[in-house]
């Protein structure tokens, strides 16, 4: 549904924030504003889910959690879920779940393949797939822009990376989507865990191929590469491949679909792209700040501390709420406006810190692709049906965007 009911933080005692439903089905707006302006450090009550955790909605604290990877660990696990249940399997061994020194070091390992110049050929070769899936899409009477468009961008940029081959790429799109989320209910834990580990097994076999015959890309990277003055354990490169593949895909994807949904209900936006009086790389922040496709990250509190006048205890889970923080009017001006000519904008989307996403500069590429192809392509776009959103509590996004498209004249092609 497009216009979820707003939650009233009078039912707060009530509310699951594990729940994918509850993000699914209602528009926390209220919630989330009456969080940071009366408990920005909350102490969410145990459910059937799991124990304790707290809930933290503020701008501010929300990046000085991040910031301090000592006093509150990814190691543990870095969403709700994982951590509810007892921790990450990943945790020590995945970047993402990772934290000092060692951390520091596969970072340094993995950044290489995601710099600027490194991926120039594959920003040049995204770009041309990109604005000829929207050419395909405008042509239509009617295209779900959701698995037309969006779905193909990322995974086939974030494939590129890893050496993923062509004839594996659908498989590997239809798992991933399941890994951490549903568009059809609640996600199962049996058909997340399964998703998961039919990728793990992938990864795998892809490892041990690249062992044997090492190509250039980020699998046989990995594979040839020592961290800390030893080659990488066969877990550490799954669990690595992994983690690429799912933060570089779902998240950019759901910013793509998000952005179009909210420059059609936004059409003086949608004006002021198409006319250039905003660019292109100004509209992108503002599209991943107010769509925020990851809704929350995980931590927990290796020492007795305080945060916000509240005393957190060692072992405690901490979650910093991307959603809020990203909306918090002590940040951002008007903050509820979508506005593409928001500047500064200094949105979390990407976190903050030592987990800075690696692949921010390629989801910001793939961005620019996508709505610079859009404004060269189209003078408007309007819904023909009511789009999906997903179920999960860690992202955000549609599942479905059924559009049409009215072509623009003056384009003569790229």
């Amino acid at each position: 549904m497009i216009n979820r009911p707003l939650l009233d933080p009078g039912a707060l005692d009530g509310v699951d924030l594990a729940d994918p439903r509850l993000h699914a089905e209602y528009d926390l707006t209220e919630v989330w504003r009456h969080l940071r302006d009366t408990a920005p450090v909350h102490r969410h009550p145990a459910t059937r889910r799991g124990d304790g955790f707290w809930v933290i909605t503020r701008y501010d604290d929300v990046a000085t959690v991040y910031k301090d990877s000592r006093l509150f660990s990814s190691e543990r696990g870095n969403v709700l879920d994982t951590l509810l249940a007892g921790g990450d399997s990943a945790g020590g061994r995945m970047l993402a779940v990772t934290d000092g020194a060692h951390h520091t070091a596969l970072r340094s390992v993995l950044n290489k393949p995601f710099t600027p110049r490194a991926l120039e050929v594959i920003v040049d070769s995204l770009r041309t797939a990109t604005w000829k899936l929207i050419a395909d899409a405008v042509a239509k009477d009617e295209a779900d822009f959701a698995s037309d468009v969006a779905a193909n961008i990322p995974l086939a940029a974030i494939c590129d990376l890893l050496g993923v081959p062509q004839s594996d790429r659908a498989h590997i799109l239809s798992l991933t989507p399941s890994a951490l989320a549903s568009s059809d209910g609640a996600p199962t834990e049996e058909g997340t865990w399964s998703a998961k580990n039919e990728l793990l097994l992938y990864f795998s076999e892809l490892a041990e191929s690249r062992r044997a015959k090492p190509y250039d890309d980020v699998v046989s990277l990995l594979v040839t590469s020592d961290v800390g003055g030893r080659p990488l354990s066969h877990e550490e490169i799954i669990f690595n491949c992994y983690s690429i593949i799912m933060g570089g895909n779902e998240t950019t994807r759901f910013a793509m679909i998000g952005g179009l949904l909210e420059l059609m209900r936004n059409p003086e936006q949608w004006q002021a792209l198409k006319s250039r009086q905003v660019s292109v790389e100004t509209a992108i922040e503002e599209v991943l700040r107010y769509t925020t496709p990851s809704l929350h990250s995980g931590r927990t509190a290796t020492e007795d501390c305080f945060l916000g006048g509240e005393f957190i205890e060692a072992g405690d889970i901490v979650t910093v709420w991307n959603a809020s923080a990203n909306r918090d009017e002590r940040q951002f001006p008007d903050p509820d406006r979508f506005d593409l000519a928001r500047t500064p904008n200094k949105h979390l989307t990407f976190a903050h810190g030592p987990h800075f996403c690696i692949g921010a500069y390629l989801a910001r590429a793939e961005l620019n692709a996508v709505f610079s192809g859009l404004r060269a392509m189209a003078t408007g776009m309007r819904l023909t049906g009511e789009p999906r959103r997903i179920y999960a509590n860690f992202l955000s996004g549609l599942a479905t965007l059924p559009v049409s498209f009215t072509p623009d004249p003056a384009f003569t092609g790229a």
